[in-house]
C-alpha cells in the first residue's frame, strides 16, 4: 500500500508540471530577449537610410 507520498501522487506530480512550465517560460524569454537584442543590435542598411531620408 502506497503512503501517498512518492512522487506519483497528485501534488507530486503537479509540482514537478509547474517547474516544467516555469523552466519553459524561462527559456522562452531568454531566447526573445536574445533575439531582440541581436535585432536592437543589427545596423540599418545604406539603402534603408536613404530611402528614409526622403521621407524628410
Amino acid at each position: 500500500m502506497q503512503s501517498g507520498k512518492g512522487p506519483d501522487t497528485p501534488s507530486a506530480k503537479g509540482k514537478a508540471g509547474k517547474a516544467k512550465v516555469h523552466s519553459k517560460d524561462h527559456d522562452m524569454g531568454a531566447a526573445l530577449r536574445t533575439v531582440y537584442q541581436k535585432t536592437v543590435e543589427e545596423t540599418v542598411p545604406d539603402d534603408l537610410l536613404a530611402l528614409l531620408g526622403k521621407l524628410d
